[in-house]
């Protein structure tokens, strides 16, 4: 059973920060002098990280990380308010970066946001890295444990040798062993549950307290609708099971009983099989 653990963005960033600031930027010669804090007055998100950089072409500089579990249309807006917060804050200028963990379906992902308003434009770019895209030798190759967490759902790490060597690195370094719940997690979205619990060799619901768990209920619960809440067991029915998983969108879509939907969502977030989900019907 693994033991309780911090494991924030800001946690698994501080773990080898300069190799992480150099992946995110593609730059090979920066140093992560400082990571600092990226909550501000109104706006507080576990899923940012400020990391003061350092360059020599650029002096010092901003790292603004994005972590999001699901891309959605409001990041470009927001990337445009959290990199003006953060440089105001600390009057340094800001490298953004947002990180999608998992796919989402025919959505066109821009990097920039642009808005015009009687000839006044405000632009925004920001560098997208799309965790699905990423090749899953890098956290291997490039000293990047921050990464290993989510080996399963890298491309190419839908592979259940690959997600035990990634297991058994992080349970041989006492700064990492905790994290495996997060491994565990993001496998269960590749392999069947009862495999990855063959692998962990512990309890699957221990799966409840992992915080990308808590995100994903959390993002139909804080809609406080019901079709908030269909809109999440979409995207997770399909993340997890595919085609087949959508399959059971027509029954689904008929539901319009809030505290229904929840209970359907928790069950596809930790099931077995796509059969468990059918069972509910």
């Amino acid at each position: 059973m693994p033991k309780p653990a911090d494991t924030s963005t800001k946690k698994l960033i501080s773990l080898a920060p300069d190799n992480w600031v150099r992946w995110v930027t593609g730059i090979s010669n920066l140093q992560a002098r400082e990571i600092l804090s990226g909550e501000f007055q109104w706006i507080s998100r576990e899923s940012d990280v400020l990391i003061r950089t350092f360059s020599p072409e650029w002096g010092e500089f901003l790292l603004l990380n994005e972590l999001q579990l699901r891309y959605n249309n409001k990041m470009p807006r927001r990337m445009r308010y959290y990199a003006a917060l953060a440089e105001e804050k600390y009057e340094l200028p800001t490298y953004p970066v947002l990180i999608n963990i998992l796919p989402t379906t025919d959505v066109e992902i821009p990097a920039t946001f642009t808005s015009n308003l009687g000839g006044f434009r405000a632009i925004q770019d920001y560098r997208v890295i799309n965790l699905w895209e990423v090749d899953v030798n890098i956290p291997f190759q490039q000293s990047l444990p921050s990464l290993l967490p989510f080996v399963p759902i890298l491309q190419g790490g839908n592979n259940e040798s690959i997600i035990r060597e990634a297991l058994q690195m992080l349970r041989r370094d006492e700064n990492l062993n905790q994290l495996e719940t997060v491994l565990a997690f993001f496998a269960t979205f590749v392999l069947e549950s009862a495999v990855v619990q063959e692998i962990m060799r512990w309890d699957m619901g221990v799966l409840r307290e992992s915080p990308w768990y808590l995100e994903i209920l959390r993002e139909g619960e804080a809609r406080g609708e019901a079709q908030g809440t269909r809109v999440s067991i979409q995207t997770s029915l399909e993340a997890k099971f595919g085609r087949e998983g959508l399959e059971l969108m027509p029954q689904i879509s008929q539901i319009s009983d809030l505290q229904r939907l929840q209970e359907i969502l928790r069950c596809v977030v930790l099931a077995d099989s796509i059969g468990d989900v059918r069972q509910l019907f």
